[in-house]
């Protein structure tokens, strides 16, 4: 019993291990997505979970990876990892000591809620109040969504 105790406690811890990584944010690629800089030296690519921010050729692109970057660009901060996107990004809730980082770009009307892959109520609520703030990206009438925008440059 004891021994199955031990293992079970073993897995566990070794499962929470991998719910987080910590490290420094070495390169900010846009709005949701950055490099980060573990502690043995490897670069991971981080996708924020829950968010999608307009790309750099679309309206507010860089102001939204300007953003990211002054709130995180070589500082420490703590992923909660969420597993890995099609294109093998780590995709994750990115902390900023208490801040949650993906929240304060939907509070700061520099992204959308990526409701496709997230269902929290109180991000979308962030969003629509960010939209009636007009804040950030919001301010303009009626601005395109990157999904809808990497969508029309395919055609």
């Amino acid at each position: 019993m004891r021994v199955f105790i031990l293992l079970t406690f073993f897995q566990i811890s070794l499962i929470c291990s991998f719910a987080q990584i910590n490290g420094k944010a070495v390169a900010i690629t846009d709005g949701d997505t950055f490099t980060l800089l573990d502690a043995d030296n490897k670069q991971i690519k981080i996708r924020l979970h829950g968010i999608d921010c307009p790309e750099g050729g679309q309206d507010f692109g860089n102001r939204s990876k300007q953003h990211l970057s002054q709130l995180i660009f070589s500082k420490e901060v703590v992923v909660d990892n969420k597993g890995l996107d099609r294109y093998g990004r780590t995709i994750g809730i990115v902390y900023l000591d208490s801040l949650n980082v993906n929240e304060e770009m939907l509070r700061s009307g520099m992204a959308w809620h990526f409701k496709r892959y997230d269902k929290n109520k109180y991000w979308a609520g962030l969003e629509i109040e960010a939209r009636e703030k007009k804040l950030g990206l919001w301010f303009q009438e009626n601005p395109t969504a990157p999904w809808d925008w990497r969508s029309s440059k395919k055609k």
